[in-house]
């Protein structure tokens, strides 16, 4: 028998349908290989195998009584920010120290209710703030792509690090993440994978760790296009208990690939064209570009001019919802306790040794932009700009565009504890000058692969496109994708 973590979700669904294979044989296969490789990628921080089990035996119940939902017998991985009854949801941050939920996200829910099964929770930046997965209290990821003759470990990119590691190193079928300024689609890049972050309200965000709760939005990683399209119309729904979630039907995503791009029009702004940014980006843009005209969209230059502050007012945003959200973790009902001499000092002791660097410097960003004498000059000086960056889009869709194509990240993966992106968190906190404007505007993002670089590494493409319709980013990353070819890396963990 061919080895069943090789097997897309849409072929595994197929294969369980026709009762060739089990839910527990395929589950077993992930528990196998999650074994064998876990210990060298680091991409789950907590395994489930009897809930896994249990959960396939179901399944297989299921399927047999003629009752198969429509993930059914399908093991995923959980990135550590939803909560899961029962299991280990820590942020992956030391000052969750031990706590398990007794309630269960309405993502994973709605996951469980279509007969996914749990594989375990997969690692992250502690309380996703960071592009590389090296903030986890838990350890760094390492990528399951390395460049062409070397054995540097490369980083997986981040937040959702282990959730797209995981996937390109067949530790599951698919697995879900979460973006707040590009940690679905930076990592997906990274590492060859398929990840959308869907529009605001699109999915619930109740039961998800909050970092910054304008912002955050959950979504999959998945192995090829069709595989996200069936995650996301699973995970998506409406949710009383997360008013931003948006009342609005949950299409057939899949239905929406093989469609004709044939009178689409595809946006290419010239803003994205960076300094600095390397040929081989800019080569693969062109070729995306030539593909979709090939499919017969028209592709015209769009402007886009208030790019260039989406970044500065990303981390002014960002940080000042993170410091007021995290102002919760105290300490004092769940999680670390550092005892102290009165309940101040257990306070400051138990948040000092909880968070790690990269938490601390957000937190620190954040309640200074909200402080009194500067709320006026920073915080509420980003809101506008947000605001200016969400009408440029408004006005490139008015003016008669589908769908727009950029770059997803400006390099491929870098190497774990690079010294120069270790010694400037600026330079660190660029990885995201491709994503960050969609979720300043709250829009649907698409990162597919679309080549390799000199180096044997992945590169991939963003399609970012019109709220609430990520059936055209769908169709159109399905085109580039059939161009493209699908890259998987070479077996060395």
């Amino acid at each position: 028998m061919t080895d069943l973590t090789r097997l897309t979700i849409a072929e595994a669904r197929e294969k369980l349908g026709a009762k060739e294979i089990t839910a527990v044989e395929l589950t077993d296969a992930y528990l196998g290989a999650i074994e064998a490789a876990n210990p060298v990628i680091n991409a789950y921080v907590t395994v489930t195998p009897d809930k896994a089990r249990d959960m396939a035996k179901a399944s297989d119940t299921r399927i047999a009584a003629g009752r198969a939902g429509a993930l059914e017998g399908i093991p995923l991985g959980i990135k550590d920010l939803f909560a899961t009854e029962g299991v280990h949801t820590q942020a992956c941050s030391h000052i969750l120290d031990s706590f398990r939920p007794k309630y269960e996200s309405t993502v994973t829910q709605n996951l469980w209710n279509d007969g996914a099964v749990m594989l375990g929770k997969l690692n992250m930046d502690e309380f996703a703030m960071g592009s590389s997965n090296e903030s986890s209290y838990y350890g760094a990821v390492k990528n399951p792509w390395r460049a062409t003759g070397s054995n540097a470990d490369l980083v997986p990119g981040g937040s959702s690090g282990g959730s797209a590691a995981a996937v390109a190193a067949f530790l599951c079928a698919g697995a879900t993440a979460t973006d707040t300024g590009g940690s679905i689609r930076q990592p997906a890049a990274f590492t060859g994978t398929v990840g959308i972050k869907p529009t605001y309200g699109r999915c619930s965000r109740w039961g998800i760790v909050a970092f910054a709760s304008s912002l955050d939005q959950a979504g999959p990683i998945a192995r090829d296009v069709r595989d996200a399209a069936i995650l996301l119309k699973s995970m998506a729904s409406v949710d009383a208990k997360d008013t931003t979630s948006v009342d609005l039907p949950v299409p057939d995503y899949e239905a929406a690939l093989g469609q004709s791009l044939k009178g689409m029009r595809i946006g290419i702004p010239r803003e994205y064209r960076v300094e600095g940014m390397p040929e081989e980006i800019e080569a693969l843009w062109q070729q995306g570009i030539a593909w979709l005209k090939e499919a017969g969209a028209e592709v015209v230059d769009i402007s886009l001019p208030h790019t260039k502050y989406a970044l500065p007012a990303y981390y002014i945003v960002a940080p000042a919802e993170a410091s007021s959200n995290l102002a919760r973790y105290d300490g004092v009902r769940y999680g670390l306790r550092v005892d102290g001499k009165d309940i101040v000092d257990m306070y400051e002791k138990t948040r000092a040794a909880g968070f790690g660097q990269e938490v601390k410097r957000r937190i620190m960003i954040g309640t200074y932009v909200l402080s009194a004498g500067y709320y006026d000059a920073y915080y509420l000086q980003a809101q506008k700009v947000r605001t200016l960056i969400k009408r440029d889009f408004e006005l490139a869709f008015n003016a008669g565009v589908d769908a727009i194509l950029t770059p997803a990240t400006p390099s491929s993966a870098f190497g774990i504890a690079d010294e120069e992106l270790a010694s400037d968190p600026v330079k660190m906190y660029l990885q995201d000058i491709f994503t960050v404007t969609v979720n300043m505007a709250g829009l649907p993002g698409l990162s597919v692969p679309a080549g390799l670089d000199h180096k044997g590494l992945p590169l991939s493409l963003q399609l970012i496109g019109k709220p609430f319709e990520e059936d055209v980013l769908f169709k159109t990353a399905h085109v580039i994708e059939k161009a493209a070819g699908r890259f998987t890396p070479a077996k060395w963990w």
